[in-house]
């Protein structure tokens, strides 16, 4: 986006500038609209899953703004000459099953033919701005909560390589699947103070961006990740993708690992890159175990403080083991 002239309008509340998981525009004093769009080839072989996946990752983004779905387009990619249309069928009704369960409604879409299949949505929901959430407003002293176990890269990898045991890729899947409405929803209502999802950029990167849009910086302890049952087991070379290094070089400069973090063989877990991961929330110590409670009761029950805001001393993310 560098060198693309920037638009001035009073109502645009999030642009592109901001780092954010979604743009929004204010419509009146207690209403705004946000948008975002998201796609990607399929991380799994299921047609059916894959559309559900890819729907509640770009779902996701509108519930990172605290914000609730209303419409979705669907947006598709499809070798028509070289795939049945019943596996398009079934990556729509997929899709269309998380978008019904989100409260919102599909109006509509576009799809061209491609030598790869390609499906997401183009989501829009509705907030009110005095209300909604951003990366920009963690407080020092909060705690950090996430709400997904971490591992879905290292997972879906292993499963192209025919090496997953079938019971991990289903708890994967599972993951993948669920939508974030519980964690948005209890983090409005609770006053939480930022908020993120963690998606392609890995725990580290996105926590990096939540940083740096609040000038705070995030300690995070490896000990407290949780991890997607089976994860950790797979998390070995073989199922290393580019992603995890571009990741790790891209947050490099602004971190610092503490004492054993570089030899842990949890750190990979900061950079691997997230498919539908969970929020990230910057909530108040008083109201974390109260959020913990609620996301866990409404089906996230990974839910755990994984760090704490600190204030910025030249680095944006402290690792501790």
């Amino acid at each position: 986006m560098q060198g693309l002239p920037r638009f001035q309008d009073p109502d645009l509340l999030i642009g592109a500038e901001h780092f954010s998981d979604a743009g929004v525009y204010r419509l009146g004093p207690n209403l705004a609209i946000v948008q975002t769009v998201d796609f990607f080839p399929p991380v799994v072989d299921d047609p059916f899953v894959y559309g559900q996946v890819a729907a509640a990752n770009a779902l996701s983004d509108v519930y990172a703004m605290g914000a609730q779905p209303r419409t979705a387009l669907n947006i598709v990619g499809f070798p028509d000459k070289e795939l049945d249309l019943s596996i398009l069928n079934e990556i729509l009704r997929g899709g269309a099953e998380r978008v019904l369960a989100a409260g919102a409604v599909i109006v509509g879409g576009h799809s061209v033919r491609d030598q790869e299949v390609k499906y997401g949505l183009a989501v829009t929901g509705t907030v009110d701005p005095r209300r909604m959430l951003t990366n920009e407003r963690a407080r020092i002293g909060d705690l950090l909560v996430l709400t997904k176990g971490l591992g879905t890269g290292f997972i879906t990898t292993a499963n192209r390589r025919g090496e997953c045991p079938a019971a991990t890729l289903a708890a994967a899947c599972a993951s993948m699947v669920a939508l974030n409405a519980v964690a948005s929803a209890a983090a409005v209502e609770l006053g939480a103070a930022a908020a993120t999802d963690i998606t392609g950029f890995g725990l580290a990167g996105h926590a990096c961006e939540l940083a740096e849009a609040s000038n705070v910086a995030i300690e995070i302890e490896l000990s407290k990740l949780p991890l997607l049952p089976g994860a950790k087991e797979l998390a070995v070379k073989a199922n290393f993708t580019r992603a995890i290094s571009s990741n790790r070089e891209h947050t490099e400069s602004r971190t610092v690992l503490g004492p054993g973090v570089a030899d842990s063989d949890l750190l990979p877990f900061l950079f691997d890159p997230q498919t539908s991961g969970g929020l990230l929330v910057a909530i108040a110590p008083g109201q974390a175990g109260e959020f913990i409670q609620r996301c866990r009761g409404g089906g996230a029950p990974y839910a755990a403080v994984v760090g704490r805001v600190m204030p910025a001393a030249g680095e944006r993310l402290r690792v501790l083991s």
